[in-house]
């Protein structure tokens, strides 16, 4: 279909079905390919200093929020932590897409200074989150990152939102009991991996098990983030449960701001059918600039999560410009415009309505 012929989703009872309807758009497709090859590399010049001062500035900003005796500069230590971590954390995403030659060391150093730390080493979303990017999954019953949100009843939104807070302790009883204690009880250990080994929102989704190499990624990523969640735990025997857990409260706290920006990700209006890349396009949300609070709550390029949906490899930082390129080639009201949006607080307006008529 010519770009001149813009294609556009609206709200409403039947939303679902004219979502699952929607033709490809074969034109923004192809601009979508031509006009980016030459920014489609990775840039570790970039990546690595990114990635190291988020974790620096969380790190600093835990330790400020644990010593700090100004009850005030504590919670501003705080604050500086879970803006810091969040990003550095968001760089799994990237993890997912780049190809594993394009960073060398980029994978380890992640996770050795983030990933484990954390509690969410890569395997938690690398085989998973491709998934949500495959042709025939998005938006299905087998896609583990999608609910259809928006067709859900309204009390839905808070308890998604609110239950991440529970993340931390989660994570920190999967890496301390159940994989070790999986070791020796195999029904345990399928069942923490099926159910509880990816970062998916989908309730019925079921992970595979790893195989080749992948499995022995696997094996190194549990060992090193159980051991550092024994460490954890025996850390309270010399510092006393505070720093553990004034630091669990800072993770809680990210993971609630992740999960916030997961309600705007997308418009949540499929309702389990098959969706041509178009449709999943316009499912999908971008803010960019002018404004630039987006940069905050959708760090390392996800403010343009519908463009990542036409250009999965593409690396985080060439996202702006592959964005202005796109706008300024297919025009205001095309397609590609009906994925773009102002800001936070009305995709979440948007979504709130949409649950309050859900039948």
């Amino acid at each position: 279909m010519s770009v001149h012929q813009p294609i556009t989703a609206t709200s409403g009872p039947n939303t679902a079905q004219r979502m699952a309807a929607i033709p490809d758009d074969m034109g923004m497709l192809r601009a979508a390919v031509e006009l980016t090859r030459d920014i489609s590399a990775a840039r570790g010049a970039i990546y690595w200093p990114d990635m190291l001062l988020s974790a620096g500035l969380g790190y600093a900003g835990i330790a400020g929020a644990i010593l700090l005796d100004n009850p005030w500069a504590a919670l501003a230590s705080g604050a500086v932590a879970v803006i810091a971590l969040y990003r550095a954390l968001l760089f799994i995403h990237e993890l997912t897409h780049i190809h594993r030659t394009a960073l060398p060391g980029f994978r380890f150093g992640w996770n050795v200074l983030v990933g484990i730390p954390v509690l969410t080493p890569s395997f938690m979303y690398e085989g998973v989150h491709t998934l949500h990017h495959a042709r025939t999954r998005y938006g299905t019953g087998e896609d583990p990152e999608y609910l259809p949100l928006a067709l859900m009843k309204w009390w839905s939104l808070p308890v998604f939102a609110l239950v991440a807070l529970l993340l931390p302790i989660g994570l920190l009883i999967r890496s301390a009991l159940l994989v070790p204690l999986g070791t020796v009880v195999p029904p345990l250990r399928t069942l923490v991996w099926e159910r509880a080994s990816a970062l998916s929102i989908n309730p019925d989704f079921r992970r595979r098990p790893p195989e080749g190499d992948f499995a022995r990624m696997v094996f190194w990523q549990e060992l090193g983030a159980s051991l550092w969640a024994w460490c954890l735990l025996a850390s309270t025997q010399v510092l006393g449960w505070r720093p553990l857990v004034i630091a669990l409260a800072i993770v809680s706290i990210t993971a609630l701001f992740n999960q916030v920006r997961t309600l705007v990700a997308h418009l949540w209006e499929n309702e389990g059918d098959p969706m041509t890349v178009t449709a999943q396009y316009l499912d999908s949300v971008n803010v960019p600039p002018p404004g630039i609070w987006a940069e905050l709550w959708a760090p390392v390029g996800l403010r343009y999560h519908a463009l990542h949906h036409l250009l999965p490899s593409m690396p985080y930082h060439s996202l702006p410009e592959a964005h202005r390129r796109l706008r300024a080639a297919l025009g205001a009201g095309s397609t590609y415009d009906g994925a773009n949006y102002p800001g936070l607080v009305p995709l979440v307006a948007r979504l709130a309505r949409s649950t309050m008529i859900a039948r």
